[in-house]
């Protein structure tokens, strides 16, 4: 079968599997998902999403954001991991939103890219699930999915976006990286991964045995 009659495979069981497709990281705008985002980096967003509340509550928009001190945002983040260097980034990228974009996230990758402790990925979900702009995010679930479903080389995040992009329609791309996120993390586990519990794999995936400890 060629790799791009399997991912469309791919892509209509994940479709019957998750016909909806929620963000997971609780926001209420293009603003607090990008710092719902950045907080979630190294963080699981159940994490994240015990945080926000407090944090959304003080500053909930990069004029409000900017009042309160590093350390004050340091504080309430401190659960997410990496707080100092969280913090700073959000207090600066509040200040940049204000003196260059008028207090609006901007929805081009550029810009977002260009904001303190916004990289690649982070832009990426930002600009589809805030603009609806084609976006294809990678990260860990997903890099180790599409290695083991042989979508991919498992190289590097770089490499497989570049590799799914060229796999799946563009307009799927939104909802299809979040129905892969959700897969991951219900069937297909880094860790003790059982091929015969993973419907894909059984069907699409590198045979592993079901003793395994860890992928990538």
């Amino acid at each position: 079968m060629k790799k791009k009659e399997k991912a469309a495979k791919i892509a209509e069981m994940l479709a019957n599997l998750y016909p909806e497709t929620p963000i997971p990281l609780d926001h209420k705008d293009a603003y607090t998902l990008l710092i719902a985002v950045l907080l979630s980096a190294q963080c699981t967003d159940e994490r994240v999403n015990k945080v926000t509340p407090h944090l959304f509550k003080l500053a909930n928009t990069p004029a409000k954001m900017i009042k309160l001190s590093i350390q004050q945002i340091e504080d309430i983040i401190r659960p997410c991991g990496l707080a100092p260097r969280k913090a700073k980034a959000i207090h600066e990228l509040s200040e940049i939103l204000l003196e260059k974009h008028g207090g609006q996230v901007p929805d081009n990758m550029e810009a977002l890219e260009a904001l303190p402790g916004v990289g690649h990925k982070t832009a990426s979900v930002v600009i589809s699930q805030a603009f609806g702009v084609p976006a294809f995010p990678v990260d860990t679930h997903i890099h180790r999915l599409a290695e083991r479903w042989g979508l991919s080389n498992g190289k590097n995040v770089v490499q497989t976006e570049k590799d799914l992009k060229a796999l799946f329609p563009e307009n799927s791309w939104n909802q299809l990286h979040l129905r892969i996120i959700f897969y991951g993390r219900s069937h297909c586990t880094a860790r003790a991964h059982r091929v015969e519990l993973c419907p894909i794999c059984q069907l699409y995936g590198k045979k592993r045995p079901s003793k395994e400890k860890n992928v990538v």
